[in-house]
């Protein structure tokens, strides 16, 4: 299959659309019932090391699942703590639903100067489990939810490789897996 997608100025591209929840359990089975979306791997809490919310440190603990319907990966997030985030804000002042766009970045430093020429704000930026940085621009009154810049590592690429050949003539079966 050729790849047709439309590369960004910093060869990213889209691969992941994000949602909110405040129960992550529910959110999964319904995303799955009617969407198709699993397997689920799900990290039942944890902390990103190097977390920076508008321009605070931060320790924000989430539950993250990640899983794919076709090549269009979803990602859900609860938040399991009280304080000041990113995911927060969104809620807040929209209630929970679309997040974020995710885009894979091939050059992360260049995709953060891409967005900030478009006049978008960096408001968040941590390093997930593998390494990889993510940072989180505001986008409010422009689109109808935050980007998501993901340095896309070959650590990255081998998650989501594996995330997305589970789903791939996927059963139905142990539609939850736990990653630690």
């Amino acid at each position: 299959m050729t790849d047709t997608h439309m590369a960004t100025p910093f060869a990213g591209r889209l691969i992941q659309t994000a949602f909110t929840t405040d129960d992550i359990h529910a959110t999964m089975k319904e995303m799955t019932a009617t969407l198709g979306v699993g397997p689920w791997f799900l990290r039942e809490r944890g902390v990103f090391p190097r977390q920076v919310y508008r321009g605070q440190p931060s320790s924000t603990a989430l539950a993250i699942a990640m899983g794919y319907a076709g090549d269009m990966q979803f990602e859900i997030i609860q938040q399991l703590d009280d304080t000041p985030s990113v995911y927060r804000e969104v809620a807040e002042r929209k209630g929970h639903g679309l997040h974020h766009f995710g885009v894979a970045a091939t050059d992360y430093d260049a995709a953060l100067e891409h967005y900030r020429n478009l006049g978008f704000t960096l408001v968040y930026e941590a390093e997930v489990a593998n390494g990889a940085r993510v940072g989180y621009f505001d986008t409010h009154g422009k689109l109808p939810a935050m980007i998501e810049a993901i340095e896309f590592l070959p650590a990255t690429q081998a998650m989501f490789d594996g995330f997305r050949a589970a789903a791939r003539g996927w059963d139905g079966s142990h539609p939850v897996r736990l990653r630690v």
